[in-house]
């Protein structure tokens, strides 16, 4: 009965233990259609000056004073990028 009660709080404290930490974890579940960029703010406003959607997205989703989103769609730099 002992073993049982023991083994009970061991599978606690490792399940709550990668509840809090799932995210930092080597094996994480995060997609690679999540893949995180490390884009900052640093004060470009125009899609000339941007590389990629992504990067763009990230300027107009974050940063103040873009101008890279004409018809306030949400989608920026639509001609430079091929995005409809």
């Amino acid at each position: 009965m002992r073993a049982i009660f023991i083994i009970a709080i061991l599978i606690y404290g490792a399940w709550s233990y990668y509840s809090k930490n799932k995210n930092s974890l080597p094996f994480s579940t995060k997609s690679k259609s999540t893949v995180e960029h490390n884009f900052k703010c640093d004060g470009r406003q125009h899609c000339s000056q941007m590389r990629s959607y992504e990067e763009a997205k990230f300027f107009t989703d974050n940063c103040p004073a873009t101008k890279m989103d004409g018809d306030h769609d949400g989608i920026p730099c639509e001609r430079q990028f091929g995005r409809h």
